[in-house]
Formats: structure tokens, sequence, C-alpha cells
């Protein structure tokens, strides 16, 4: 199993799975009082969280589907992306997209964490592509009519 160093700055328990499924953790905020979000109003919530990924590695930030359903809240930069060679303190974008005041307390789960092995690439300029099923078809093209 994948291990990560964590720091832990805040006084809340570090984030666990919610069930043996579970692709994501969920962070909580970390604050020392609570903050308001307007509608459409964005803020930086802290988590008290550090971490150190292996190389190869990265955390995605992704919102939490009860907040944005019930709520309107939701993770403006979706996902965000936490680089391994990134030291800081997770810091989580949230955005009101609903017309009602929002208010997070401490402790209160604001997004989920998930850790996802990448391949880095190198470009090989071509000046054309091999031919596929879908072609250039866009947004919308492989629905069902």
């Amino acid at each position: 199993m994948l291990e990560i160093k964590v720091i832990n700055k805040s006084h809340h328990k570090l984030p666990d799975f919610g069930t043996i499924h579970s692709a994501g953790v969920d962070l909580r905020a970390y604050i020392d009082t609570s903050i308001v979000i307007k509608p459409f109003e964005r803020v930086l919530v802290p988590t008290g969280l550090f971490i150190q990924l292996p190389e190869g590695y990265e955390a995605q930030i992704r919102p939490r589907s009860g907040l944005a359903f019930k709520n309107g809240i939701t993770v403006l930069n979706s996902p965000g992306t936490i680089d391994a060679d990134y030291r800081g303190e997770i810091k989580v974008i949230l955005v009101n997209l609903s017309n009602d005041e929002f208010v997070i307390n401490d402790g209160e789960r604001i997004c989920q964490m998930v850790i996802n092995k990448f391949e880095r690439f190198n470009w090989k300029l071509s000046e054309s592509l091999d031919d596929s099923e879908r072609g250039t078809g866009g947004f919308g093209h492989t629905g069902t009519h």
C-alpha cells in the first residue's frame, strides 16, 4: 500500500477512507473563526495538512457531492492538483454557486482528496494523426440521439 508522509498542524484527526471502496478522503476546514461564503463568492480554506507525495504521483482536490448538490458549494479549480514537489499547506478554493450565504465551520468536511499516479510525456511533432472511430467529433458527439 502507498504511504504518504503527512504533517497535521490541525487539531482534527487525519482524513480516512469512508468505506473500503472509497477512492478519496474528506479534508476538513482548519479555521479559527467561521467563514461566510456569500453567493458567487470564492474563498481559500486552509486544512492544516502538509503532504509529501512520491515522485510520479499527484493529489487531486475534488468537490464533495453533498455540498455541491445541497448547497451549491464546490471546488473552483476542480480538480485542483497538488504536485509531488509542493510542501506547503493544502488550501482549498471553494465557491458558492447558490443564491444563499453558506457558513463553513472549523472541522467541516469541505472537499475530497484522491491520489493518482501519472505519466510524464514528451511531445512528438507530426503533420497528421492516425484515424479513429470518433475522428474529430467534439462535445456531445458520442451521446445518444
